[in-house]
């Protein structure tokens, strides 16, 4: 058997597996179908823990979306990870290891994190678009601009909260020609100098209620446009977070919430590999 614990960031839920001490057989199919609300455990996103093998970094963190499809970054199972570490280890501080860079985690108290999401990248190369354009004006009906947070963002700018529905416009979108490895979609609506609305359509697992690097991306792409402060509250719709993204260095900092929901096991045997 197989043990996992079930975390959310403001309700974007993960299965964390731990395989730091023995490899499990999971392929992107039973990863896929444990993400499952019906016949899974059923999760946003799926996270294996392993041993490190980066300086800096305390374990090595994987992110799949619910198609199985690995992503290289995760903004609230990053918080959730290194909340489990702290409580594992008693340190404040944490190294997560990801595809896109070595993140660094600060617990302000339990349940409460800061990650240092590193300097978004911001080149049509980076993001990465199909072919060369301004990542600031994307030629897509709606104006979007794009950004990386280790994995790619286009943000729309909404006049009014809510005025497009994610789960009609998203699909089209993340497969856009313009985005050869999908995109996460954001819609925001900024309601002041330091303070927006977001829903976000992740790539390969659809609408959540949370979206940690979404958040980032969305402050990012609003400073660009000289729309926000660098200090940013972002409510979605399973909370709040709180994004800066810090003159000094270029680097984007992402404070909330993270919450264990329970403990179980699973045989991998038991879904299609």
């Amino acid at each position: 058997m197989t043990g996992f614990l079930k975390m959310h960031g403001l309700g974007n839920d993960f299965v964390v597996v731990d395989e730091r001490a023995h490899r499990h057989d999971l392929t992107p199919a039973r990863i896929a179908a444990l993400c499952d609300r019906h016949q899974g455990i059923g999760c946003d996103q799926f996270v294996t823990l392993r041993p490190a093998c980066a300086e800096g970094a305390d374990v090595f963190v994987r992110f799949f979306n619910a198609d199985g499809s690995e992503s290289g970054a995760c903004g609230n199972a990053s918080r959730c990870v290194a909340d489990l570490l702290a409580r594992e280890t008693g340190q404040k501080h944490v190294g997560l290891q990801t595809r896109a860079s070595v993140l660094h985690a600060t617990v302000v108290r339990p349940g409460l994190v800061t990650v240092d999401m590193g300097a978004p990248a911001m080149g049509w190369t980076d993001v990465p678009l199909a072919e060369e354009r301004d990542t600031l004006h994307l030629p897509i009906a709606g104006d979007p601009a794009a950004v990386s947070m280790g994995n790619p963002h286009a943000t729309f700018f909404l006049p009014a909260p809510d005025s497009v529905d994610p789960s009609v416009a998203g699909p089209g979108l993340e497969h856009h020609a313009l985005f050869p490895e999908r995109a996460n979609i954001g819609f925001a609506h900024v309601t002041s100098r330091d303070a927006m609305r977001l829903r976000v359509w992740e790539r390969g697992s659809g609408l959540t209620l949370a979206c940690g690097s979404g958040a980032c991306a969305a402050v990012v792409n609003a400073v660009r446009r000289g729309l926000v402060e660098r200090t940013c509250t972002v409510t979605m719709d399973g909370g709040e977070l709180c994004i800066t993204w810090r003159e000094s260095d270029g680097h984007v900092l992402m404070t909330g919430p993270a919450t264990t929901s329970f403990q179980g096991t699973f045989s991998p045997e038991d879904y299609p590999r």
